[in-house]
């Protein structure tokens, strides 16, 4: 898949509030974005198994008169054959694309809003639960790792099973309002069950993942969009990763009386037991 392509797809999606059936249409469009600047309104139907007055309704909700505009739009963004070739290996173009998710994800940061309220969210709440499974689980390792040095009670749910759900009611029992969850391609099935029984149990979500339109992103109270690489055999995640620190740096942020004194707990305690060499 034509990697500005996605980007071009993906772009027209930012900041839109869809329906259920319009982020199938437009997660539609994303799997096929190599082709979607040439596909008739019936032929997206058919890919999204919707009618195809929901294509043209579709098209309006993002601000144009209709699907051709739409298209035409999207023909614009694309610019087939406009580029020249990139160079250099598989490798460096692998890591070319990340420099690039990581340009949008700058440009994408010039609005803190949304990152903001997530961290107000997650850092109010004791405990806090962070949620990530099968490829999620390292991001959700790594942000809870770090998490657990300014926030008293962080709990990783990093494996699936009977128990996820039994953790989720522990945590909700012992006081916790809101919840993080990384949700990546493929889209773990468990994880998204997971998340519906947190939101009826009354938890607030955020969720870091890979685009607006990603199948999380309806169940999320607050939506962290950082796009994986998929130019190599299996994902990079750089993207995302950035933005799970970005959120943490903005829940210290938030609260900088209890970041200060618990880095200070920490660094007290580190050099007591001589955890670091240096």
């Amino acid at each position: 898949m034509n990697d500005g392509a996605v980007r071009s797809v993906l772009d027209l999606f930012n900041g839109a509030r869809l329906t259920p059936t319009q982020r199938r249409i437009a997660h539609s469009l994303v799997d096929h974005a190599a082709k979607a600047a040439y596909l008739s309104a019936a032929e997206v139907a058919d890919l999204a198994g919707v009618s195809q007055p929901s294509v043209t309704r579709f098209a309006m909700a993002l601000g144009y008169s209709g699907y051709p505009a739409l298209r035409r739009e999207l023909r614009e963004l694309s610019g087939f054959g406009e580029e020249p070739a990139p160079e250099g290996n598989a490798m460096q173009l692998a890591v070319g694309a990340e420099i690039e998710h990581l340009s949008r994800l700058h440009d994408q940061l010039g609005r803190l809003d949304d990152v903001e309220r997530a961290a107000r969210l997650l850092i109010n709440s004791r405990p806090l639960p962070v949620l990530g499974l099968r490829a999620a689980a390292p991001l959700a390792g790594y942000f809870g790792y770090f998490a657990a040095k300014v926030h008293p009670d962080v709990r990783v749910l990093d494996s699936g099973g009977t128990s996820l759900l039994d953790r989720l009611e522990q945590a909700r029992a012992a006081g916790a309002d809101a919840m993080l969850t990384v949700v990546l391609p493929r889209y773990p099935r468990e994880a998204l069950d997971a998340i519906r029984e947190a939101r009826a149990g009354g938890f607030a979500i955020v969720a870091i993942t890979d685009s607006v339109v990603s199948p999380v992103a309806e169940l999320a109270d607050v939506v962290l969009p950082a796009a994986v690489g998929t130019q190599l055999v299996f994902d990079l995640h750089t993207g995302p990763m950035a933005m799970a620190m970005v959120l943490l740096q903005a829940m210290c942020d938030a609260a900088p009386e209890l970041t200060q004194r618990r880095l200070e707990e920490f660094e007290q305690t580190a050099a007591r037991r001589h955890v670091f060499t240096a």
